[in-house]
């Protein structure tokens, strides 16, 4: 799966247009089995566990993101495997509807600390506390005005 990138230069930094929901990009079909493949010793760290990660905010990697499973939405990491005790969500159409509440409707934070913002046309969600944009940061604007996330300029609500 590839995504388009808003190529650097002195005026603007570089944005990845992939991540338009608040967990990162999808996985492709190559690539979500990979994060649960058994280690070098042959052993299955998610204990046989029946779920697909489906995205990440690490493409890199991936070592962390989203899974789906029969019981719903929840989140997985390389290091700790799935937490198959307490999916977010009851499905993946129950996730896709909140991150559209969340857009639609606001508050911005309702799905965590990153809040959905438009910047050079794209759709990027970032932590406005602890921001992780470089040289796009002066240009993003959060769509909801949420001062609990410190966001005091926005359109929307």
């Amino acid at each position: 799966m590839a995504h388009q990138y808003i190529e650097a230069n002195e005026d603007e930094g570089e944005v990845g247009s992939g991540a338009f929901l608040p967990d990162g990009v999808l996985l492709g079909p190559a690539d979500a089995p990979r994060p649960r493949l058994p280690g070098a010793d042959g052993r299955d760290y998610w204990d046989g566990a029946r779920i697909v990660p489906w995205l990440t905010g690490d493409e890199a990697g991936p070592e962390y993101g989203r899974y789906l499973s029969e019981d719903g939405v929840g989140r997985w990491s390389t290091m700790s495997g799935p937490d198959v005790t307490a999916p977010d969500h009851p499905s993946a159409a129950a996730y896709l509807e909140a991150v559209h509440r969340t857009l639609v409707e606001g508050p911005g934070d309702r799905l965590g600390p990153d809040v959905p913002g438009i910047v050079w046309g794209c759709l990027v969600w970032d932590d406005p506390r602890d921001p992780r944009l470089d040289d796009a940061l002066p240009h993003w604007t959060p769509l909801h005005r949420d001062s609990r996330r410190g966001c005091e300029t926005g359109v929307g609500t």
